[in-house]
């Protein structure tokens, strides 16, 4: 079904949701959707968008919720994987969880003990997966259930 429905529609669908839900806010923003990779990737910039984002990024989690939710009803169930970002949000934290995964991988490694993160979004949870891939004698696994799933960094073998 999917193919049924092009990406760049899908992601036009995305985007004028979230342009409705900028706009109902009383925000004035930008609302970008691009195509990459087989993925839409949505962005809104502009002035005073903290209330979109909200503390520890709440608000941006529930904001990509409601649009992935409205790209499902979209596409009957089979829209494109998806992402939102906001006044670039995402991308520093990406950058600062990257940096801290590293830095706990290197206190695994110099201790050899496990090191248990604070609970956090599937997507926190994969950069930091991702971040220590490849560091020798360094292996990561995801323990609990939502809402409560963490990440271990723990010395391998």
């Amino acid at each position: 079904m999917v193919d049924e429905i092009p990406l760049e529609e899908q992601a036009e669908h995305v985007r004028q949701f979230m342009v409705g839900l900028v706009e109902t806010m009383g925000l004035t923003a930008t609302v970008r959707a691009a195509v990459t990779d087989d993925a839409i990737a949505v962005t809104v910039d502009g002035d005073g968008l903290g209330i979109l984002i909200g503390p520890r990024g709440a608000t941006i989690e529930s904001t990509h919720e409601l649009c992935r939710s409205a790209l499902q009803q979209f596409t009957g169930g089979h829209g494109a994987r998806m992402s939102v970002d906001i006044a670039g949000y995402r991308e520093r934290r990406q950058i600062a969880l990257e940096e801290f995964a590293r830095n706990i991988a290197m206190q695994a490694h110099e201790t050899g003990r496990d090191q248990v993160l604070e609970p956090m979004s599937s997507l926190d949870r994969k950069i930091v997966h991702d971040a220590v891939t490849g560091i020798e004698g360094i292996a990561t696994e995801s323990q609990g259930e939502e809402p409560r799933r963490r990440v271990v960094i723990k010395p391998s073998a």
